[in-house]
């Protein structure tokens, strides 16, 4: 006889926020399990930023396109903050 109660949903997607430099905001759902290159690329494309220019950041630590958001413990609502690389420095 088959079991009738419900089973617990595991949650699969999560949404992450995605933070600009100038503060913009964009919204991303993705699976736990996705690589964050994908959110990185489609955030590059809908903004129109240069690649090279710019880093990718969850509390603190530099992201790798490799790590996915269970790699990283991230959860729904979590925030990724985009900076852009400076290059120079001294006078």
């Amino acid at each position: 006889m088959a079991d009738d109660a419900p089973e617990e949903k595991k949650v699969e997607h999560l949404t992450l926020k995605v933070i600009g430099s100038d503060m913009s905001e964009v919204s991303f759902k993705i699976k736990k399990t996705t690589p964050l290159a994908k959110l990185m690329d489609a955030y590059i494309k809908k903004t129109g930023q240069d690649q090279n220019s710019v880093r990718f950041l969850f509390e603190g630590e530099r992201i790798q396109g490799g790590q996915t958001p269970d790699d990283l413990s991230m959860e729904d609502g979590d925030q990724i903050q985009v900076t852009i690389m400076q290059l120079g420095g001294m006078c």
